[in-house]
């Protein structure tokens, strides 16, 4: 029974990595909450390494079981999924601002946000790669859909400032309630999804690839919200180096039926993008009008 093979990988894969995950979010859920402001960092940071590690491990095994292929594509899946994750910090955090929210309450919505948006992924994931098997145009919907999404993030306000929607002004005037909040992390989670989902479908189309790197990245989500909430205001340049990972992976699959890039070789493209990013934003000074 375990043999059997569902979306490229075999039953007791997919079953073990979401043992993984089970244990990796019970053990979130039991961790004391600190008084220490520096401690929550500490510990933040040190779950959001312990989860980037584990990804890393996770690639080797890939490598040592598929081959380099599928584990250049699962680390390039996962950088670009925590990449546009941190954008969605952003939001959250604007969010988290809005309602009031404390250091408990913050944890508790991230917590169950990354429950609802491990199954909200899987059924976006399993629909787009229903689609581009069944519709040969499906790649181009989805390459036109980042180029448009990158188009967005050019135009947006660095500051964030109006970052809050009309739903979520409702939201904040119907209640206070944990509940708003929750459901206000799940629909930004199901909003970033439309972005982060084709574009990890533009380096991969491997269900089983597409799938755990996508959730390895939501699951260090948490604990990386934690460790950049003091350092999201210098990230003064962020949504311009992400609209350019956005151009870049909307291009390649544009145009690959008549160019070819390697997985090694947009992984490295990738990785060049966010680090002249992180380097202007913490070199060049801020600008007068910061986030608030």
């Amino acid at each position: 029974m375990l043999a059997h093979t569902i979306a490229g990988a075999p039953l007791s894969w997919w079953i073990g990595f979401h043992v993984v995950v089970l244990l990796l979010v019970l053990a979130d859920a039991v961790l004391p909450v600190s008084s220490s402001d520096r401690r929550k960092t500490n510990l933040a940071l040190v779950s959001s390494l312990l989860i980037a590690l584990m990804a890393l491990a996770f690639a080797f095994w890939l490598n040592a079981r598929q081959g380099r292929q599928p584990a250049l594509e699962f680390i390039s899946g996962y950088v670009v999924e925590t990449s546009l994750s941190i954008d969605n910090l952003f939001v959250f955090l604007l969010l988290f601002r809005s309602f009031g929210l404390g250091h408990r309450d913050q944890r508790r919505a991230l917590l169950w946000g990354v429950g609802g948006a491990i199954l909200l992924r899987a059924l976006c994931i399993a629909v787009g790669i229903t689609l581009l098997a069944r519709l040969s145009w499906m790649e181009f919907f989805f390459g036109a859909l980042l180029l448009v999404a990158a188009l967005r993030l050019l135009r947006e306000d660095p500051s964030h400032a109006d970052a809050s929607p009309s739903w979520l002004r409702r939201l904040q005037s119907r209640s206070s309630s944990l509940f708003w909040v929750i459901l206000a992390v799940e629909l930004t989670d199901l909003l970033f999804a439309v972005d982060s989902i084709p574009a990890v479908l533009a380096l991969s189309h491997n269900p089983f690839v597409v799938y755990t790197s996508n959730i390895a990245a939501i699951l260090g989500l948490r604990s990386l919200y934690f460790v950049l909430a003091g350092l999201l205001d210098r990230l003064r340049f962020l949504h311009y180096g992400l609209a350019v990972l956005l151009l870049f992976v909307g291009g390649k699959m544009l145009l690959s039926r008549w160019i070819s890039i390697s997985v090694s070789a947009s992984l490295g493209i990738l990785a060049v993008i966010l680090l002249v990013t992180a380097i202007a934003s913490m070199m060049l000074p801020a600008a007068p009008s910061s986030r608030h």
